[in-house]
C-alpha cells in the first residue's frame, strides 16, 4: 500500500507540474488575455483533468505574479501598472545584457546556428506579416541567448521576472520605423554572437530591451494609467 501511495503522489506531482506549464504558456502566448477570468470548467475539459490540479496550478501561477486570486471569484490573468512595467523592463535589460556578455564566452557553434535559424524564420515571418510566428521566434532568440550563458541563477531570476511582461514585450505594436530598427538590431546581434564580442553584444542588448519601454507604454497604457501585457 505504501508503494502505491508513493506512486500516486509522484504521478499527481507530475500532473500538477504539467498543468502549471500549460497554463503558463497560455498566458505568455497571449491566449489568456490580461484581466480575463480563468474559466476553470473550460480548462479542465481542455486538459482532461479535475479541478484539483488546476486549482493547485492557479495558486502557483499567482505566486509568480501571472494570475491574481479574486476573493470567492476564482482568478484572472494579472495586469501591470505602467510604473511596474518600466521598472521590470529596466531590470530585464540588465539581465539580458549580463547574459549576453557571458554567453559570448560559453555559447557553442551549434547554439549559434540554432539562433541563426530562429533569426531567419523570424525575418521571413516579418516579411509575410505572420506576427504569431514572428513573436515565437523572437522570444526563442532572447531565451536562447540567456540559456547559453550557462548561469542557472541568472536564468532563474530572468524567467521569474520576464514572464510577467512577456506578452507585451513581444507583441506590442510597432511603427514601420521601429520594426526596421528592431530587425537591424537583431541582425547585429547575430554578427556579434558569431564574433563572440561580449562587450558590444551586452551594450546592444541593453539598448534593444530598453527601447521596448516606449513601445509598450504607447500600446498598452489605458485611462487608469495601467496596461495589460497581451
Amino acid at each position: 500500500m505504501a508503494k502505491m501511495e508513493t506512486a500516486l503522489s509522484i504521478n499527481r506531482r507530475y500532473l500538477h507540474d504539467e498543468v502549471v506549464e500549460r497554463m503558463r504558456e497560455l498566458i505568455l502566448s497571449g491566449e489568456l488575455q490580461p484581466r480575463s477570468r480563468v474559466n476553470e470548467g473550460e480548462l479542465t475539459e481542455r486538459f482532461g483533468i479535475s479541478r484539483t490540479p488546476l486549482r493547485e496550478a492557479i495558486k502557483i501561477l499567482a505566486t509568480e505574479g501571472l494570475l491574481e486570486l479574486l476573493p470567492n471569484r476564482g482568478a484572472r490573468v494579472a495586469s501591470l501598472a505602467l510604473s511596474e512595467i518600466e521598472e521590470m523592463i529596466e531590470v530585464i535589460a540588465g539581465l539580458e545584457a549580463t547574459a549576453a556578455a557571458i554567453t559570448c564566452h560559453t555559447i557553442s557553434d551549434e547554439e549559434v546556428a540554432d539562433i541563426e535559424a530562429d533569426h531567419s524564420a523570424m525575418i521571413s515571418a516579418w516579411k509575410t506579416g505572420d506576427q504569431d510566428t514572428y513573436f515565437r521566434h523572437n522570444r526563442a532568440i532572447h531565451e536562447a541567448v540567456m540559456a547559453a550563458s550557462r548561469n542557472a541563477t541568472l536564468n532563474h531570476i530572468y524567467v521569474g521576472l520576464s514572464g510577467r511582461v512577456q506578452c507585451s514585450r513581444y507583441s506590442a505594436h510597432q511603427s514601420p520605423e521601429q520594426w526596421a530598427t528592431a530587425m537591424a538590431e537583431h541582425e547585429r546581434m547575430i554578427e556579434l554572437l558569431r564574433a563572440r564580442d561580449g562587450e558590444a553584444l551586452s551594450s546592444l542588448m541593453r539598448q534593444h530591451i530598453r527601447a521596448k519601454k516606449s513601445v509598450i507604454a504607447a500600446n498598452f497604457v489605458d485611462s487608469d494609467n495601467a496596461f495589460d501585457p497581451d
